[in-house]
Order: C-alpha cells, then structure tokens, then sequence
C-alpha cells in the first residue's frame, strides 16, 4: 500500500521538476524528501526517477505513478470536502489573487462572508497569476483570481475549472490633461508597463506595436499601484484595467482604447474541490464583482 504523504512528493516532483524545489515548497529538507522518495520507489518495486545532470527525471514507471497519486490526492480532497461539509466548523480556505482583485474585490468579499459565514477563516495571498495558477495544481491554495488578456488565453490545465467573473476595462491612462489621447500619438513617449513575461506585458506591448510604434518601457513594474503614481506625476504613460484602485483619480485620464479591449477575470479551482467553504469563498469573490462600482473613462 503506498502512503498518500510520499505519493505527493512524487506529484510535487512531477510539478517542480527538482527535489530542493519540493522541499522548498512543503518545508521539508532536501534530504528527507529524498529518503521518501526513495522509500516510495522500494515499495513500487521499479525506478522512479534517474539522475539528470544536478537534478533528477520521473522514468516511465515514475510518470505512470506520478499520474495515478494525481487521482489519489482528489480523492482525498473529495472525501475530505464531504466530510468538512458535515462539520459545524469548516478548515480554512487559502486564495491566491493578482494584485487588482486584492485591491478591489477581496474586501467586499470578505465583508459579505462575514454575514453569510462568520466563523469561515479566509487566508490571501497577493501573487501573479502565472504563480497562482500554478500552485493551485499543488494544493497550496483551494481559489486563483487570475485574468486573460483579449487574444491571450491561458493554458487549460487538466483537472482544474474555471468561473468567469466578467469583463474588465483597459484603457489608455494618462497624466491629467494631456492632449494627445490616441495611441499612435504616444510613440515618443515613457511607458509603465508590467514585468516581461506576464500576460500583461505581452499585451500591452502588442497593442503599441499594432499602433505601428515599439513602446519606450522606461518603468518595468508589478505593482499597478506605481503605475498610476507614476501617470499622475506626468512621467510616464500606460494602460490600466479598470479593477486598479486609483487613489487620485483627478490627476489621471483615462481613454477607451480601439475596440474597447477588456481582460476577463476568473476565478480557477479543482474539480475535486468540493468543500462548501471553498464554494462560499468563489460565490462571494463573483458577488463582489458583480457588484462593483466601474470607474468612468475620461
């Protein structure tokens, strides 16, 4: 019989890809997620994983395993969900959000579970949605708020269910007054855009380029918050999603770009997640959104 514990470093290692990797990730040292991992190949009676370079690789046998402890751990979460649902007290939900939705969703949402579940425990964790979209395959949150760009969809993982929440604007956001409101007028231009290798980033660039114009990204920053700083002080352009909260909106116009592009927001989870807590939790970010108060372009 294997152990469901040493069956879900198999699956980490099969999501990581190194075993200093899945340590970090559970709080384990290297060495004792080794000596599992081994223990696990003795009682398969077939090698697992063969060394590769300074790391390791799963075999046949261990890609074969690997796929069979992806069942087991939602069965596990699926009986622990239908218990957790007979319960007077439900375990904790743990949810991953982009900065945006932290900003804009998670308090009222968490406001209206204070009515509707007031002894439910809600831990957030603000991270990029590459990020969080990955980490919900390894159970370390049960929720993601994450978005995709128009034309940008993101990878259909195997086991995992989407909720759109909606549409949400993009518009062009500059410095207060500024004249030239139309993107091809702004080639010459500092931009404040998104890190490279976030969906925002890759967008946001593709519409400068459609513009006929390769965008001068002086500022490379995550926190959207910076962004409007910086708009506001008139040292820079960008484009933002309507969900950013702006904290001095009259020192900023916003403009519909063509086509009035906007991203979609979802919320992701596993199909095994039953667990009514989690259902509250998703229920309540849709309610929040739902509810929103859009801001007007200018």
């Amino acid at each position: 019989m294997f152990e469901l514990r040493r069956l879900r470093l198999l699956h980490e290692l099969s999501l990581r890809g190194t075993l200093a990797a899945v340590a970090e990730a559970l709080s384990y040292s290297p060495s004792t997620v080794s000596q599992q991992l081994t223990q696990l190949e003795k009682e398969a009676g077939v090698p697992l994983f063969v060394a590769d370079g300074r790391g390791v690789r799963l075999t046949d046998h261990g890609e074969l395993l690997a796929a069979h402890a992806a069942r087991a751990l939602q069965l596990d979460e699926q009986a622990r969900g239908e218990l957790d649902a007979l319960r007077p007290q439900s375990a904790p939900v743990r949810v991953a959000v982009m900065q945006s939705a932290a900003q804009s969703l998670v308090p009222p949402a968490l406001a209206l579970l204070a009515t509707k579940e007031p002894d439910l425990a809600v831990y957030v964790s603000q991270v990029p949605p590459e990020e969080g979209l990955f980490e919900l395959r390894t159970r370390r949150y049960d929720l993601v708020v994450a978005e995709q760009y128009p034309g940008h969809t993101r990878e259909q993982q195997p086991g995992l269910l989407r909720v759109s929440l909606g549409r949400d604007p993009i518009r062009l956001a500059l410095p207060r007054g500024e004249s030239r409101a139309q993107l091809e007028l702004l080639a010459e231009r500092a931009w404040v855009m998104e890190p490279v290798g976030t969906a925002a980033r890759q967008w946001a660039t593709q519409q400068c380029r459609a513009a006929g114009f390769e965008p001068d990204v002086r500022f490379e920053i995550a926190d959207l918050t910076a962004h409007v700083g910086l708009i506001a002080d008139g040292v820079a352009v960008g484009m933002l999603p309507e969900l950013v909260r702006m904290p001095t909106p009259q020192d900023i116009d916003l403009h519909d770009l063509p086509g009035a592009p906007a991203r979609e927001i979802f919320v992701a989870m596993r199909e095994s997640s039953t667990r009514p807590a989690i259902l509250a939790v998703r229920d309540a970010l849709r309610d929040a959104f739902a509810r929103r108060k859009p801001q007007n372009g200018r």
